[in-house]
């Protein structure tokens, strides 16, 4: 028998969701056929078979979280028997070995405790073993068992967190912890060019494109552990996408000098792949900046959340009608509200406020600059 283990998949990665298997045990797999997909920062990879050979066992189950290093497959040595393709008999090989028995824990230690509590723990069916003591001596005390009779039941009435879901919510404690932010709101008086049809979403990323070149330090990456900071050549901008389980990040490589209808097509196949969740890690892969157009959905304004390195995100409100005065007089014009969250560690209010003004120049012109 030799087992394979799910392999390093790289940007870092620790662990991986196993999604679903492609073969079964008993199977023959041929080397580079697809054995398992599994999920990983918001990417479903298929891992291919490392060999030819017969499967003798799967380990995991669809929703499992697997190890990098850990075992996924276990392949039997030696060749298959199969008299179902020739006519005659063919030297049967003896199956191959079960797989070793996983040894028995040890038996658990023996839990510091009064009578009372102990008496308490079996009318409760608590394992006193299974519990950290709080006690004098690290003793089990009456509310170490109460609070271990009420958490099942909590925990019980929900669901844990899998795949994107799950991803977001480490994502979102990692941004927490690391980022300091800060943000600046304006509108963008967008009359000029507004209408029904208007491809809202194009026009911000080329402000967005035209602001990163006005102040670079906004489309930045930064290390915090070593104070360092990269201004990338290229602009690869994260695109916000909501869908039914979770929130995808996709990234529009390259923003810079792009035309709307080029931004349009590569943005409508993002997103569709997104939502079909064909998306790969290098779909994902290092933005610089992000996008969240969540105005096509409610709200104006928004203090939204930076996924480190990177250290800023746009966020675009709800397009609304208002007064504003012209010639003396008092006109309604389409106003689309704009946020910037930056990361005040390395971005300074100065930079962040030139950013939007320029994003702001660029979406009141009747045509975009090139």
């Amino acid at each position: 028998m030799s087992a394979f283990a799910l392999p390093d998949l790289g940007e870092g990665l620790q662990e991986a969701e196993i999604v679903a298997w492609h073969v079964a045990e008993g199977d023959h797999v041929v080397a580079d056929q697809p054995l398992v997909s599994v999920e990983t920062e918001k990417a479903v990879v298929e891992v291919p078979a490392p060999q030819s050979g017969h499967i003798a066992r799967l380990i995991g189950k669809p929703g499992d979280r697997v190890k990098v290093g850990a075992p996924l497959v276990v392949f039997a040595e030696g060749a298959h028997p199969d008299s179902g393709t020739v006519v005659g008999e063919l030297a049967q090989t003896p199956p191959p070995p079960a797989a070793a028995p996983i040894a028995a824990a040890p038996p658990a230690p023996h839990a510091l405790a009064s009578p009372g509590v102990r008496a308490l723990a079996r009318e409760r069916g608590v394992d006193l073993a299974a519990l950290t003591g709080t006690g004098p001596g690290g003793a089990v005390t009456r509310a170490d068992v109460e609070r271990a009779t009420v958490a099942p039941t909590a925990a019980a009435a929900g669901d844990a967190l899998t795949g994107i879901r799950r991803s977001m919510a480490v994502n979102m404690a990692r941004a927490h912890a690391a980022i300091v932010p800060a943000t600046v709101w304006d509108d963008a008086d967008i009359e000029a060019w507004w209408a029904p049809d208007a491809d809202v979403t194009v026009r911000l990323i080329q402000a967005i494109a035209r602001a990163c070149g006005a102040v670079p330090a906004v489309n930045a990456r930064y290390d915090g552990a070593v104070m360092r900071r990269v201004l990338p050549a290229q602009i690869d901008l994260g695109i916000a996408v909501d869908t039914e389980d979770g929130l995808l990040v996709p990234v529009l490589r390259d923003i810079g000098d792009a035309a709307g209808v080029e931004l349009r097509g590569k943005l409508d196949q993002l997103k569709q792949s997104a939502r079909e969740r064909r998306l790969t890690l290098a779909d994902l892969h290092d933005p610089t900046i992000t996008l969240s157009n969540f105005g096509t959905l409610a709200g104006r304004q928004a203090a939204l959340v930076i996924l480190p390195p990177q250290v800023a995100i746009i966020g675009a409100g709800r397009i609304a009608v208002q007064a504003v005065p012209q010639d003396g007089a008092v006109a309604f014009h389409h106003m689309l509200p704009l946020s910037l969250t930056f990361d005040h560690r390395v971005v300074t209010g100065g930079e962040a406020a030139r950013f939007l003004a320029t994003m702001i120049d660029e979406l009141v012109r009747r045509e975009p600059t090139r």
